[in-house]
């Protein structure tokens, strides 16, 4: 609802405008926060209202609904930034985007990642189909004028990450395992796939794995359906990643739920919300699947300086 002021302040690990080594902060103040807040006696359907009062056995979710909510994300986003500046000074880019809302889904492009770029700069939706925003803006008044609410899928896409990066000896080497992980932990998301992801077990293995070929000195791939990760391991393909974002919880038109004092029958609350969060979880994504792979990076070169990290992946 761009209600906050974006401002952000980094109180260590930079100066002039370099990491020196030690843990960057990074503070953002929260313009919004309101110290006296009515409790939310009556779960919401879908939100972590209900699960958190079982939990931590309370008839508030006042705590858990404020804990459990998406503004976390902002140190996600914080963070995934820092990640994105080590890998962009390696080679490596990172780009998000929405690929459906609601009812309309966005087909492919093939796009340089310049061109990438600049059509979501033009998106207010954070597509790569700015001439269809008129249509998702509908898509949406419509539903808010029911009291309703839509979800989303976005995609990220890793360019120029280099083989190997995760491992397969042990389950936590697993690199797809930590992207999925990281992207399941946002709040709202409900799926991520990998590649062709689901559309992969309808195919027959002839049609569904990518061939390998040796060609002008270096390895090719005609397709990309492993969505550059095999056995956990990068395999020198575009990384490629969707999640699936399910609607808000908190409707204009609330469903029916119970007060968890008497457990009379009763409407879940109407709370201040957005009505799409797919756009805001992409940037969300964007940076999750950056930490990462710069985790990923640093475990795979090692060395205290980006200087050492080139040299190693010239190396390789």
């Amino acid at each position: 609802m761009a209600v906050e002021d974006e401002a952000f302040e980094i109180l260590s690990g930079v100066r002039d405008g370099v990491s020196i080594g030690s843990p960057v902060a990074i503070m953002i103040r929260n313009r919004d926060y309101r110290s006296s807040l009515d409790p939310i006696n009556v779960p919401r359907p879908g939100h972590a209202d209900l699960a958190g009062m079982l939990k931590y056995d309370t008839e508030d979710a006042r705590n858990i609904a404020e804990r459990a909510s998406a503004r976390e994300t902002a140190a996600r986003c914080a963070a995934g930034a820092v990640a994105g500046c080590m890998l962009k000074a390696l080679g490596i880019e990172v780009f998000g985007h929405v690929a459906a809302i609601g009812r309309t889904r966005l087909a492919a492009r093939r796009l340089t990642l310049e061109q990438a770029v600049r059509m979501r700069s033009r998106s207010r939706f954070y597509t790569v189909h700015p001439e269809r925003d008129e249509t998702i803006a509908a898509e949406i008044e419509r539903a808010a004028r029911k009291g309703d609410t839509l979800g989303g899928v976005f995609e990220v896409k890793v360019i120029g990450a280099p083989a190997g990066l995760g491992g397969c000896m042990r389950a936590e080497d697993r690199l797809d395992g930590q992207i999925a992980g990281a992207l399941m932990s946002i709040p709202a998301v409900k799926g991520v796939e990998i590649g062709g992801g689901v559309a992969l077990a309808a195919m027959p293995g002839s049609e569904a794995h990518d061939e390998i070929f040796w060609k002008d000195g270096g390895i090719v791939r005609p397709t990309n359906r492993a969505g550059g990760i095999e056995g956990g391991m990068t395999n020198g393909e575009m990384v490629v990643v969707r999640a699936a974002v399910k609607p808000i919880p908190t409707l204009g038109a609330p469903l029916r739920s119970i007060d968890m004092r008497d457990k009379k029958a009763a409407h879940a609350p109407v709370l201040r919300a957005d009505i799409c969060a797919a756009p805001a979880a992409a940037v969300v994504g964007e940076a999750a699947v950056a930490f990462e792979i710069a985790r990923a990076v640093i475990e795979r070169f090692g060395g205290d300086t980006l200087r050492r990290i080139r040299s190693a992946m010239r190396e390789m």
